[in-house]
């Protein structure tokens, strides 16, 4: 494939991307199922591996969830609530090994757990001298939304925390 064509192809993906991450973040709407975004995600990588020049900071390669919605007050994290990464193959697997190995700068086995992935709201809970003061949405990754009102309403999610040193 040409870098053009690439290119054309990388536009029409991200705009797809962008048209279903509206639909699923801001609208609570989602219009595919999460293996069909998620192929058209990995199409996306496959074309910026090719091309790196395609990929940009404001590629959906490169960005998590999406800004938080205007009816909710805002919270800034204290630290980026990223996105979990997908393996599909056991060469997806073999990949991520690779990298834990590069970073570490170490040959040795990495025990690692993986588990079924299960798409649904990620939540960052604050709780002071054990105490639920604030839940928010991973919004964007740098900015979610606050829902701690809405938190406090769901049972498996504790008010108070019991033990010592909490």
């Amino acid at each position: 494939m040409k870098r053009e064509e690439a290119a054309e192809k990388w536009a029409a993906l991200a705009q797809e991307i962008a048209t279903h991450d509206q639909r699923y973040y801001q609208d609570d709407r989602p219009t595919i199922s999460d293996g069909d975004y998620d192929a058209l995600r990995r199409q996306l990588l496959e074309l910026e591996t090719a091309f790196p020049d395609l990929a940009s900071a404001k590629s959906p390669s490169q960005t998590v969830g999406a800004a938080p919605a205007a009816k909710f007050g805002k919270i800034v994290h204290r630290r980026p609530m990223l996105s979990l990464a997908n393996a599909f193959s056991r060469e997806d697997i073999a990949e991520f090994l690779t990298r834990i190995a590069r970073f570490l700068g170490s040959d040795e086995a990495v025990a690692i757990r993986a588990e079924p992935k299960i798409d649904g709201l990620s939540l960052s809970l604050t709780y002071v001298s054990g105490v639920l003061v604030q839940a928010a949405t991973r919004g964007d990754g740098r900015e979610g939304e606050d829902v701690t009102r809405n938190a406090l309403t769901i049972g498996s999610i504790p008010e108070r925390l019991i033990g010592s040193n909490v």
